[in-house]
């Protein structure tokens, strides 16, 4: 499919240039196109019409992370979406645009087009298929019906304003493309290997536009120091609670997710969700921590009281109490280790202060985090445009009329699931749709 798609016959001069072949680009391209065909899903009109839509992407294979999204199974969104799980620009602004492509149309969009998906019992929507590729195809066989065209590798250099459109120059070879309309959705800066690596940002400035004051990785593993007790429990995973306080204490945030323990720290959902919180945090409060709670729905004072039952039946020793409630038993006793527990002492030999010590560090241990995996682990990244250099209702930039921005360049970022994806495909196709009435398709 992506090697029809690609070709080196570059046009001269276009109605629509998407930079950026990503998720939100081709969704960008593939409802440009499709309003150019009257709106119709464009099946029956496969290559018969020349194309007014063209895709640039400097990478020699299109998609990369689509390909590697969801374990390489593609996370395609969310089964409930709302502005709750973005961050960066307001909620306010964020729900606009989501509202304009719901989590509803995403799956009657793939089942068009011969993709059914499947809900987990976590809420992720998956192909059926569980592969990735399933999904590239999909959106690649979408961009040709709708008549759009993707050129790569072609990688743009720079783009300039030229009377009432733009001319689009390639990087390191000769090389222009005229266009009266240009969608921006080159993304951020995580997983720079797929080809994401700021490009966008600098366009973007030149175009008149700010980018945030802080760009940072976000959905990104954390580090700890390499001598930390939970470095040496390396491969195991459970459920835990994850929480962000301020200097003074204030709980500022928390999530429940599935936890991994790894030779550097901290992975998994949880902790990924709660890494730009905590780098957004720290910016402004050297001061701020978090702690894990290893038994989520229990607090201080009601571990305290159990092990105070626990003391009085005198049997149970508190690793074996621990192990049942879901823990490993290098965990449990590694807690108790850290407690300055006898992990093979019965409850009812601790001391008060020893089980309040027990009970402190089971719901609030402390993570001295040292940073995170930067941005070749990190998922997606924080910061970018502001929504409010954007017409919500087109995606049209307020500072360069006829630029359009979409997806991840724009600062807003979502929670671990799919919501990401939901936002590209909604960013995406209001971009895509605005781009071509304005170009007048």
């Amino acid at each position: 499919m992506e090697t029809r798609l690609q070709h080196l016959d570059v046009p001269e001069a276009v109605d629509v240039a998407v930079i950026g072949a990503g998720a939100a680009g081709l969704f960008a391209a593939i409802w440009a196109g499709r309003e150019g065909l009257g709106g119709s899903l464009g099946s029956e009109n496969q290559g018969t019409r020349e194309s007014r839509v063209i895709a640039l992407d400097g990478a020699t294979k299109i998609g990369a992370k689509i390909l590697v999204a969801g374990g390489g199974r593609c996370n395609v969104t969310h089964h409930a979406v709302d502005e709750s799980a973005y961050a960066g620009s307001s909620g306010h602004a964020i729900k606009k645009v989501l509202r304009q492509f719901s989590v509803e149309q995403t799956v009657e969009f793939f089942r068009a087009l011969g993709v059914e998906l499947k809900r987990e019992e976590t809420g992720k929507l998956f192909p059926i298929s569980d592969d990735a590729h399933t999904v590239l195809d999909a959106l690649l066989s979408a961009v040709r019906a709708s008549g759009g065209r993707i050129v790569h590798p072609w990688r743009v250099a720079s783009v300039a304003r030229e009377g009432d459109g733009f001319v689009i120059r390639r990087d390191g070879e000769a090389g222009t493309i005229r266009t009266k309309r240009v969608i921006l959705a080159t993304g951020g800066k995580s997983l720079p290997k797929t080809g994401s690596d700021g490009k966008g940002h600098e366009i973007a400035r030149s175009l008149g536009h700010t980018i945030s004051d802080r760009v940072f990785p976000a959905l990104v593993p954390m580090t700890l120091p390499k001598d930390h007790w939970l470095t040496a429990l390396s491969g195991l995973t459970v459920q835990a609670t994850i929480e962000l306080r301020s200097g003074t204490g204030k709980r500022l945030k928390a999530f429940t997710n599935s936890t991994l323990l790894a030779h550097f720290g901290l992975s998994g959902p949880g902790v990924l969700d709660m890494s730009r919180y905590w780098t957004d945090e720290r910016g402004r409060d050297p001061a701020a921590h978090c702690v894990l709670n290893w038994l989520p729905g229990m607090n201080l004072e009601q571990v305290d009281e159990a092990l105070v039952s626990l003391a009085k039946a005198g049997k149970q020793t508190p690793t074996r109490w621990l192990m049942d409630r879901g823990l490993p038993e290098r965990l449990a006793r590694a807690i108790c280790e850290q407690a300055r527990v006898d992990a093979s002492a019965r409850a009812n030999a601790l001391s008060r202060d020893a089980r309040r010590g027990l009970a402190t560090l089971i719901t609030q241990t402390p993570l001295p985090f040292a940073g995170d995996r930067g941005w070749l682990f990190a998922e997606v990244t924080a910061g970018g445009v502001p929504l409010s250099e954007v017409d919500l209702a087109t995606m049209e930039s307020r500072v360069c009329p006829g630029l359009f921005l979409c997806g991840e360049l724009l600062n807003v970022d979502g929670r671990i699931g799919g919501f990401n994806f939901q936002w590209a495909w909604a960013s995406g196709y209001v971009a895509g749709r605005g781009a071509a009435r304005s170009a007048g398709l």
